[in-house]
């Protein structure tokens, strides 16, 4: 059995697995799924401002926190104790496209020519931690949600904005993939 949770699950299984939070979410409590919003309540219980944003009763709101700390405490039990010894598997070619990139080292899920302290005061690293950093948390306030918010709850509730935003996450995903991505990485 911990053999099976070890593996990566296919889509047609985590997919209903992940969309099953928001009819239990909703018949539990009447709760919206929505991921981007915690940092929010954190502000608001921990900064005392004036700031209008932040003056609301964030406590209503605290089981988000706790929702919050239970997949950061599911993912470090994951990493610890359910990760996969074995190399991540990609194809040969996105292997040699790698590394036509420079990036020689795919073992993990993040290469470390990417994401590591010592890429960070590089260019290309600046670009894909700092920069794009900014511009999820600026896209996600934008649009008032993030992916698992609008993707996930939005499209459930059959919101007219959500699909709006997720076509939009989807089209800025392709293009940066497929456009932007092999100009930031061959830098």
């Amino acid at each position: 059995m911990l053999e099976i949770i070890k593996e990566p699950w296919p889509w047609y299984i985590a997919g209903p697995l992940i969309g099953l939070t928001v009819p239990i979410l909703l018949i539990i409590g009447n709760k919206s799924f929505g991921i981007s919003s915690s940092l929010r309540h954190i502000c608001a219980a921990c900064i005392p401002s004036n700031i209008s944003f932040f003056k609301y009763d964030w406590k209503k709101e605290s089981w988000n926190l706790f929702f919050i700390f239970g997949i950061f405490l599911g993912g470090i039990i994951a990493a610890y104790f359910l990760s996969n010894p074995n190399q991540v598997e990609i194809t040969p070619q996105l292997s040699a496209q790698l590394a036509s990139y420079g990036i020689a080292d795919h073992s993990g899920l993040l290469p470390k020519e990417l994401f590591s302290w010592e890429s960070l005061f590089t260019i290309r690293g600046f670009i894909m931690i700092v920069a794009g950093g900014f511009l999820v948390g600026f896209g996600t306030r934008y649009a008032g949600g993030c992916t698992s918010g609008h993707a996930i709850m939005g499209l459930s509730n059959l919101q007219w904005p959500s699909l709006v935003a997720t076509i939009c996450f989807m089209i800025g995903g392709f293009i940066m993939a497929n456009l932007l991505l092999p100009h930031i990485l061959s830098l």
